[in-house]
């Protein structure tokens, strides 16, 4: 089942409304979900836990790092 995709907010809560941002955006989201998906079957294959394979895919996206952190 695949969800709606989100709409864009940037951080002072406006919506980010240009068709080629948000087709970016779409595109990375399908990428990311297909690789995640094959790493998450590919782990039950090997008879990894399902719920390991999740907690260390969240794990992942928790550990990204902003290199565009602004300073405040």
């Amino acid at each position: 089942m695949k969800e709606a995709p989100p709409i864009w907010l940037r951080d002072d809560g406006t919506i980010v409304a240009c068709t080629e941002k948000i087709k970016v955006m779409k595109e990375n989201f399908d990428e990311i979900r297909q690789i995640a998906q094959d790493a998450l079957e590919d782990g039950l294959l090997m008879e990894v836990s399902e719920t390991q394979m999740r907690e260390a895919l969240h794990q992942l996206v928790e550990s990204l790092v902003n290199p565009y952190q602004k300073n405040h």
